[in-house]
């Protein structure tokens, strides 16, 4: 198997939104952007797959010296391999992978947040970062753009939280700031055990708030000569603002279930973005 084959693999294993974008792009931007999912999955697989907190942290340290590895030209696994493929194209700033580790880093340590201006950090290493490094791939001639990527990314993490809270919370992880618990009479138990309350519905909808302004922020952003080239994030936005209101329709019953849209629905969703942006 080839290093892009682990790659693409490793890609639909995940059963991702944000694969159904990827096809419509042109090869060698498909290559490195898969090769860069795949990089992120890595990474999050060494923290969510592993039950020792000494493992996952020695699995990371091991992929902060790959890093360096890349960029000193000797890449020993396939991820990064493939994205050796891509460095020569595109501005991938190893700084910034090492970030996504970081963010990955924060889950061995911290399963709390006191409030927003915490949860952001980790919202900006593991999405942020991403959608900035996805804007380099993508394309862009006005740097406004970077402003765009990194809003939508924050989006896009704070859909995951509101969409994931049960499965967050069964890994004994709460995403959501301990002062918004508070102020909409939520307590950590109600969360861990599963009760949905009207409190919770309230408080979740604040969140849904919360994320659809940064996608309303970051679509303002995108400047209009960037545009086409960002049709992939464009998708990328259609399918999770599509999930955020199925969410919302649904109640915000995200304690002891996981929605997903159908596969067929996200590839519409995913043509009607392409030919209309």
């Amino acid at each position: 198997m080839s290093p892009d084959q682990y790659c693409r693999q490793k890609a639909a294993e995940s059963h991702s939104s944000f694969t159904y974008s990827f096809r419509f792009l042109e090869p060698a931007r498909r290559q490195a952007i898969t090769a860069l999912y795949a990089f992120c999955r890595e990474v999050d697989d060494a923290v969510d797959e592993c039950t020792d907190p000494g493992v996952a942290a020695a699995k990371l340290a091991w992929w902060r010296g790959e890093v360096a590895a890349l960029y000193a030209g000797s890449p020993t696994h396939p991820v990064t391999q493939a994205l050796a493929t891509a460095l020569p194209r595109f501005n991938l700033p190893a700084e910034q992978l090492q970030e996504i580790v970081d963010g990955m880093e924060m889950d061995l340590h911290r399963t709390r947040y006191p409030d927003f201006k915490a949860l952001h950090l980790y919202c900006y290493r593991v999405a942020s970062v991403v959608g900035l490094l996805a804007a380099e791939i993508f394309g862009y001639t006005d740097r406004r753009t970077l402003k765009y990527a990194h809003d939508l990314g924050l989006a896009f993490q704070l859909t995951n939280i509101i969409r994931d809270v049960g499965e967050d919370a069964r890994r004994g992880r709460i995403y959501l700031p301990h002062d918004e618990l508070a102020r909409f009479g939520v307590g950590e138990a109600d969360i861990l055990a599963s009760r949905h309350s009207e409190n919770f519905r309230a408080l979740m909808e604040f969140q849904a708030e919360r994320a659809r302004d940064y996608y309303r922020r970051a679509l303002a952003e995108l400047p209009a000569a960037d545009r086409k080239a960002q049709r992939a994030g464009l998708i990328m936005a259609a399918i999770y603002r599509t999930v955020l209101d199925e969410l919302t329709r649904d109640g915000f019953r995200v304690l002891d279930r996981r929605l997903s849209l159908p596969p067929a629905r996200k590839l519409w969703i995913a043509v009607r973005t392409w030919l209309g942006s």
